[in-house]
């Protein structure tokens, strides 16, 4: 096995655990690892660290997996990995009203450059580091093996595979059946249509599925404005709790044919929603400028910061966007913001609603925060997993 050796001083973060090995802190590498394989990490002194993916393509230069130097990675190891990750959800997997979930979540469980998630009776899979396309055979037959879908599809398109020296391998079906254009789901006892070959990220977005229920309880008799809409997480649950009208934005043509067809799917009123493709923020300007209002607004925007490099640009757009969001609010009014940008924490996101606030001249309580569900869990050594993050606000 090839070794690759770590600067003087550059071992803390292994032995704490976490699970990335940045190329800068690497001293030597010995042998001509391929990208993909795996190697030994060893201290500056030639004692053993741990073993993980390498790829010298990578500013991620080795990904860890394995602490135990008597405990092999090789194809059991693998194979025990995705049960301990699928059995976890087993209180998902056995719910009644709900049978989509993600099933593995990268580092999070112990699987760098692997997720997947379930939708009904098939499977949706992004490989994201070379290391985990080396062992796609076995996650595929483990996969088949615990879960019998009627098809595992490919959705290996994401930008990250280039920073692995991989091509995107999206629209391939993998195992078993093609998916239909559309796949019926259930959460939260709501039915939608799920587009996995087309659909945004995987096909859909269950990482919200706990906080559309919890803003959901809030929008009885209410009128609600939900941005960024999507297929119509937010504006179903609100539906279904009894929202008097709700007004859907995205921008995506595609999310609202999605929308309608759920709203049709689980027979609701369709004069109780106005489904608009639009730019949000120019839709939010044009609502203030007629004056109109709203109890509850949702902004769900994309990742405004996929770094940390971009964060004063991103707090700039969080910012504004949720500005103009406060001055469409009754006095009263809830507002559910959310950032998924990693690069920005809880602490950052409520300074800048704090200056949103002061900016749109309202006063703003923050009366819950929001985070991503336990099918995405956050490991105690890489606190990078935690990406979700969002504020129920009352705008006074």
């Amino acid at each position: 096995m090839a070794e690759v050796r770590l600067k003087k001083g550059k071992e803390k973060a292994v032995l704490q655990l976490h699970p990335w090995v940045f190329s800068g802190a690497i001293d030597s590498v010995k042998g001509k690892p391929e990208n993909g394989c795996v190697v030994e990490v060893c201290d500056y002194a030639g004692g053993f660290l741990a073993r993980g993916f390498y790829n010298n393509q990578s500013r991620v230069a080795v990904r860890l997996l394995e602490w135990n130097p008597d405990v092999a990675v090789d194809e059991e190891w693998w194979r025990q990995r995705i049960q301990k990750a699928v059995y976890s959800r087993n209180t998902l997997l056995d719910a009644a009203d709900t049978d989509t979930c993600r099933l593995i979540f990268s580092e999070a469980d112990y699987l760098p450059g692997l997720i997947v998630d379930k939708y009904g009776d098939f499977l949706s899979l992004q490989i994201l580091t070379s290391g985990m396309e080396q062992v796609k055979a076995v996650v595929l037959d483990e996969l088949n093996r615990l879960l019998k879908p009627k098809g595992i599809f490919d959705r290996s398109d994401a930008s990250a595979r280039a920073h692995e020296g991989l091509e995107a391998s999206g629209g391939l079906v993998l195992l078993g059946s093609e998916p239909p254009e559309f796949v019926e789901v259930r959460e939260n006892g709501i039915r939608y249509n799920i587009n996995i070959a087309e659909g945004q990220k995987s096909g859909f977005f269950c990482d919200q599925r706990d906080n559309r229920r919890i803003v959901a309880a809030h929008c009885h008799n209410a009128r609600v404005l939900d941005c960024f809409s999507y297929s119509g997480g937010f504006t179903l649950n609100a539906l279904k709790h009894g929202a008097r009208h709700v007004i859907s934005v995205d921008s995506s043509p595609l999310a609202i044919e999605t929308l309608r067809k759920n709203m049709a799917l689980n027979e609701f009123d369709a004069a109780g929603c106005t489904a608009i493709q639009s730019d949000v923020n120019k839709f939010l300007r044009a609502l203030r400028e007629q004056g109109e209002l709203f109890d509850c607004i949702v902004l769900d925007p994309p990742k405004y910061a996929p770094s940390r490099s971009a964060l004063t640009k991103a707090s700039r757009a969080y910012k504004d966007l949720n500005r103009v969001a406060m001055s469409l609010l009754v006095p009263g009014g809830l507002l559910a913001t959310f950032s998924c940008s990693g690069a920005v924490d809880l602490a950052l996101f409520k300074q800048i609603l704090a200056w949103a606030a002061l900016d749109a001249g309202r006063q703003v309580q923050f009366i819950h925060q929001f985070n991503q569900p336990e099918d995405h869990p956050v490991r105690a050594s890489f606190p990078e997993g935690e990406y979700l993050k969002g504020l129920l606000c009352r705008v006074l």
